[in-house]
C-alpha cells in the first residue's frame, strides 16, 4: 500500500450520532450479540471462501481491495484476510465461543489456498482460477497508472505493504492456539519463504523469488534489498514472533542479520540515512517506482532510525545505536524552513548535495502519462506525499533515554531471550492501515460507554455498519488513449476516465468497510475486556 496507507484516511462513520442507550452503556449480553451478528453477516455474505477485500456496496455489484476486485477475488493486503483472520482470534480470546475460531480457521483457509509455492502471497488471490486473474491484471491492473506494482502479475511472493507478513503472523498465531496440525504445513511454508529469501547480508528483496522482469528506470527494482513499508522490519518481527514461541534455533541468526543490514547500509556521514531501497552489492540507495526517484529518503530514515533503537532494546548491543546521532543530525539537518500543513520535511533528498527532490506527473493515463523529477515543491503528486512529518526532537529524546539505560537493563525482558506468549490481541494493537474508507485502525482500543451503545445501535438490520465509502474508482472500459485527455491531473488522484486508480469522491454512497468492522468489532472487545 506503499503512500496508500496515508492516502485517504477518512472519518469513521460508523459512529452514527446515535443516542446512547444509558450513562453506564449497553450490557454485556448486547456487546455480544452485537458482535456475533456482525460477524455472521461478514462470514455468511462479505467473505469469499473464508477471505475479505476492503469494501463493498450494499448489493456487492462492486468490491474494492486497493483496486476494484473480482466477486471471486479476496485481499492478502491488510486490512484484508490475514487481518480479519486477527480480529476473529482475538474476540475467540475474548469471549471464549468457538464461534469466532472457526472465522478464523475460514479466513486461514482462504490464505492457505492462495499460498504459493515458495511459500509466500501476492497482492490478492482470485479463487476464479489463473485465467481470471490474468484478465484483471491485463485490464483494472494494467491501467491503473500510479499502482505499478498491480500492472503485472511477477507469479511470485512479495513482502510489500505487509500481505505476507500479515499471512504469516496470522498462520503462527492460529497454530499455536490449539497446535491443529492442519495449520503447521502453510506456517512451515511461510517460515521457509521467509528464510530462504533472505539476502546472505540479512536484507530482503520486495519479491521473490525473481519473476518476469519488470523494468523502471532501466531496471527491475523488486530484487533490491527493501525498506520501503517496513519490509525488513515486518520480517523481523515475525521471526522474533517465532523465536518467542517455538523456538525455532534458525530464526536467531536471520534476526542478527537482518538486524545489521540496517548498519551496513547506513550511508556515510554527513548523508547519514537511506534510501527505500538499497542496491547489491554496493549497498547504494536505489531507484524503485516511477515516482520514487534515487534518493534518500527522510521517513525511511526516521523508521530505520526508530527500528535501530528497538534492535537496542532487542539485544542490548550498541553498535545499534553508535551512528544514531548522524542519522538525527542529517534529518535536522534537511528539514524545510517551515513547516507544510505540519510536515516537516521533503520526502527525497538528492544524494550528495542535500537538494530537496519532488516528483510531478504529466498526461492523463497510463498510456499517455509520464513522471518526473525536479527541485520546484509546487504541484506534486496527490497520490504519494511529497512531504513527510518528521519527529527529529522525539527521536532524539528517546535516544538520549536509551543511550543512559545499561544494555543489561534494556534488554532484561526481550523476547529474543525470554520464551513465551504472544499478545492476547493483535488486530487493533498494531494496524496502521486503511481500506480507504473507515479510517485507521490504531490501538489500543476501548470504546467509551456511550461509543459503545452507538455501536450497538448502529449495526444496521443485516448486521453491518453503515460507512461511507469515500473511495471509489473507474470501472474498466479499455485500454488509455494514446492522446491526453484534456485537463490537468498533475495533483489528483486519479487520471481521466481510463485510470483504474482509487481516487477520493465527494459523493459517497454507504457500504461496507473491512476496517470499520475491524476497528468496531476491537472497540467491543475491549469493552468486554474493561469486564462489561
Amino acid at each position: 500500500m506503499h503512500a496508500t496507507r496515508r492516502l485517504i484516511l477518512a472519518s469513521l462513520a460508523a459512529g452514527l450520532a446515535l443516542p446512547a442507550r444509558a450513562a453506564d452503556g449497553p450490557s454485556r449480553a448486547e456487546v455480544l450479540a452485537t458482535m456475533k451478528r456482525a460477524t455472521a453477516f461478514m462470514t455468511e455474505k462479505a467473505a469469499v471462501h473464508g477471505g475479505y477485500v476492503w469494501s463493498y456496496l450494499p448489493d456487492f455489484s462492486r468490491r474494492w481491495g486497493e483496486l476494484e476486485a473480482k466477486p471471486t477475488m479476496v485481499w492478502v493486503q491488510p486490512p484484508g484476510t490475514g487481518t480479519m483472520g486477527h480480529l476473529f482470534l482475538d474476540a475467540y480470546h475474548a469471549t471464549g465461543d468457538e464461534f469466532y475460531y472457526a472465522a478464523a480457521t475460514q479466513a486461514a483457509q482462504a490464505l492457505m489456498d492462495g499460498q504459493l509455492p515458495s511459500g509466500g502471497w501476492n497482492y490478492l488471490i482470485d479463487f476464479g482460477g489463473e485465467a481470471s486473474k490474468a484478465d484483471w491484471y491485463a485490464t483494472t491492473g494494467a491501467n491503473a497508472w500510479r499502482m505499478e506494482e498491480f500492472q503485472h502479475d511477477w507469479g511470485n511472493g512479495t513482502f510489500d505493504d505487509a500481505g505476507t507478513s500479515e499471512a504469516m503472523q496470522f498462520l503462527l498465531r492460529l497454530y499455536l492456539e490449539k497446535r491443529d496440525p492442519r495449520f503447521k504445513p502453510a506456517l512451515d511454508r511461510a517460515v521457509g519463504f521467509v528464510l530462504n529469501s533472505q539476502y546472505p547480508n540479512g536484507g530482503w528483496p520486495q519479491r521473490w523469488p525473481a519473476g518476469r522482469p519488470f523494468t523502471v528506470h532501466g531496471a527491475d527494482y523488486t530484487g533490491h534489498i527493501t525498506f520501503n513499508d517496513d519490509v525488513a522490519g515486518e520480517n523481523i518481527k515475525f521471526l522474533v514472533m517465532l523465536n518467542q514461541t517455538l523456538g525455532d534455533p534458525r530464526a536467531a541468526d536471520a534476526i542478527r542479520r537482518a538486524m545489521d543490514v540496517f548498519l551496513i547500509t547506513q550511508q556515510p556521514a554527513p548523508q547519514a540515512g537511506w534510501g527505500l531501497q538499497h542496491s547489491l552489492p554496493d549497498l547504494k540507495p536505489v531507484a524503485a517506482r516511477s515516482y520514487e526517484p534515487r534518493a534518500l529518503a527522510t521517513h525511511t530514515t526516521a523508521t530505520n532510525v526508530e527500528q535501530l533503537m528497538n534492535f537496542y532494546e532487542l539485544t542490548g548491543d550498541p553498535k545499534y545505536l553508535a551512528r544514531v546521532p548522524e542519522a538525527l543530525d542529517w534529518l535536522a539537518r534537511v528539514a524545510l524552513p517551515e513547516p507544510r500543513n505540519g510536515r516537516t520535511h521533503p520526502t527525497f533528498i538528492e544524494i550528495g548535495t542535500d537538494r530537496p527532490l519532488y516528483v510531478h506527473r504529466r498526461g492523463s493515463n497510463v498510456v499517455n502519462g509520464a513522471y518526473y523529477v525536479d527541485g520546484g515543491p509546487e504541484k506534486t503528486l496527490g497520490h504519494y506525499g511529497a512531504f513527510r512529518a518528521v519527529k527529529v526532537d522525539a527521536l532524539r529524546r528517546r535516544y538520549e533515554t536509551l543511550k543512559a539505560t545499561p544494555p543489561e537493563k534494556v534488554a532484561a525482558s526481550s523476547p529474543l531471550v525470554h520464551k513465551g506468549p504472544l499478545p492476547r490481541y493483535f488486530a487493533n494493537q498494531d494496524l496502521a492501515t486503511s481500506d480507504l474508507n473507515g479510517g485507521q485502525s490504531l490501538a489500543p482500543l476501548k470504546a467509551s460507554p456511550d461509543e459503545a451503545a452507538r455501536l450497538v445501535a448502529s449495526l444496521n438490520a443485516q448486521g453491518w455498519w453503515p460507512t461511507p465509502l469515500v473511495a471509489t474508482s473507474h470501472r474498466y472500459k479499455g485500454p488509455g488513449l494514446a492522446t491526453p485527455t484534456p485537463g490537468d491531473y498533475a495533483t489528483t488522484h486519479v487520471g481521466d476516465a481510463y485510470d483504474t486508480s482509487p481516487y477520493p469522491t465527494d459523493r459517497p454512497v454507504m457500504g461496507i468497510s473491512t476496517s470499520a468492522f475491524i476497528k468496531n468489532m476491537g472497540l467491543l472487545i475491549g469493552q468486554l475486556d474493561a469486564g462489561v
